[in-house]
């Protein structure tokens, strides 16, 4: 994932959650550093990565405001990604289910033995 676009989604969500203005400017400020050439090929893995990497910003560490709204947004992160966990953990056991028959059929050849 892109970071400056990772950035912005993390910025959608400050303002949705009425998010204090010294937290939405720290992720205006990173972003602006991310539109950086030097900063072109930076990636990361998930969303909530780059949460947890502001919320050890020194931004962050002056400003118990700042650190709390990113917990906020990491603790919805985690809460949507044990979501997609459980749904995809589910849709696997249903891909995975076996037809009626081949118990059937397991249980023929166990009586035969």
């Amino acid at each position: 994932m892109d970071v400056k676009q990772g950035l912005m989604q993390i910025r959608a969500m400050l303002i949705e959650n009425n998010a204090s203005k010294d937290t939405v400017k720290m992720v205006d400020v990173i972003a602006q550093r991310a539109s950086l050439p030097a900063a072109a090929g930076a990636n990361a893995d998930s969303i909530l990565q780059l949460v947890r990497m502001l919320m050890r910003n020194p931004v962050s560490n002056q400003n118990v405001t700042v650190y709390n709204d990113l917990v906020k947004i990491e603790s919805q992160l985690e809460t949507q990604a044990v979501e997609i966990r459980s749904l995809r953990a589910e849709e696997e056991r249903i891909a995975n289910a076996k037809p009626k028959s081949y118990y059937k059929a397991l249980k023929k050849e166990g009586k035969k033995d």
